[in-house]
């Protein structure tokens, strides 16, 4: 895989047309890195001109902030804002909801103005404009149903672009009792994934792993790299891994490719 970075581009004077932000999930969780795969693959096969900032990016601030440390949270987004401004950057596409929400809409106060856009976003506007085609047939029929990553869905209003993906692969798209503005959290969200859940009678990923079983599917979609291992993890609690599937979008396309 040819991964070009910022540093190199720049050095060519070479401008790329977005700055794949790739996350912390996406970068050091071995499940997450493959989500990252599969949308590397995507870019090129969609020719796009891309590159990542590397050993350059830090972690873009969202777990600190939301576990309330504000201080560490600004300083690792100007660190990171300092760095993307040098090199000019200014579209910037992630596959992980949290990265993205932060960036777009907490960087912006503290100089950091791009346009963001999510993974399923850019997907969709790669196959508008015809960069990307879809055969879709390693899907065609199966039942998916997509579950909403808070920070995409109720706090940016992205909804139709994950799902407008997946029936791009003529699958059937079943949707649970609770989805888009009335989703439920995997559990993860709030800076959860990384302590332990407080006492209570159910953990939150059972829970809405039990709602995505009730639509009897042959695959979990997500479009997140904390919801994709909540999911998982429910999946697992229910012994149905040999069974169901959790994929996340850019994991649906690549395989629909055959990439």
């Amino acid at each position: 895989m040819n991964v070009p970075t910022m540093a190199s581009l720049f050095a060519q004077g070479k401008e790329p047309e977005v700055l794949f932000w790739v996350g912390c999930a996406g970068s050091f969780d071995d499940r997450a890195k493959k989500i990252t795969k599969a949308f590397v693959k995507l870019l090129d096969k969609a020719g796009v001109s891309f590159a990542v900032l590397g050993t350059e990016e830090s972690c873009s601030g969202d777990p600190a902030k939301r576990a309330g440390n504000e201080f560490l949270f600004q300083m690792q987004a100007v660190t990171n804002i300092e760095v993307m401004n040098g090199y000019g950057v200014k579209k910037v596409v992630t596959a992980c909801p949290h990265c993205f929400n932060t960036l777009k809409n907490e960087y912006p106060g503290l100089g950091g103005d791009y346009e963001v856009v999510h993974h399923t976003q850019f997907l969709k506007q790669l196959l508008e404009e015809g960069r990307l085609t879809l055969q879709g047939g390693a899907f065609r029929g199966k039942r998916i149903t997509f579950h909403d990553p808070c920070y995409l869905g109720r706090a940016n209003n992205v909804y139709e672009a994950p799902r407008e993906l997946i029936r791009k692969l003529d699958a059937e798209l079943v949707e649970m009792k609770n989805c888009k503005q009335r989703g439920l959290c995997c559990g993860a969200g709030g800076a959860q994934m990384f302590k332990e859940a407080e006492k209570g009678d159910k953990e939150v990923n059972i829970e809405r792993t039990e709602q995505a079983l009730e639509t009897q599917p042959e695959i979990i979609a997500a479009a997140c790299p904390f919801c994709n291992t909540m999911m998982t993890d429910g999946v697992k609690n229910k012994e149905k891994e040999g069974t169901i599937a959790v994929l996340d979008i850019a994991e649906l396309l690549a395989k629909a490719e055959d990439l």
